[in-house]
């Protein structure tokens, strides 16, 4: 999967080694909600069951 340098890097703090790259594909094919910020870039949220809290994918041009 193809990420930016700044997610690779914040991946590695403890509290977001727990995401999955599956759980981060999936709200990309399957996203609850989307959204189009002003700069262009699109965030897509989806629930995820396993951890009982929401995940916030952002995706660049």
């Amino acid at each position: 999967m193809k990420c930016t340098q700044y997610f690779s890097f914040i991946k590695q703090r403890p509290d977001r080694a727990v995401i999955k790259d599956e759980w981060i594909l999936d709200t990309i094919k399957k996203p609850m909600k989307t959204e189009v910020q002003t700069d262009g870039r699109i965030r897509k949220w989806k629930f995820i069951e396993d951890v009982g809290r929401y995940l916030r994918v952002i995706l660049t041009n």
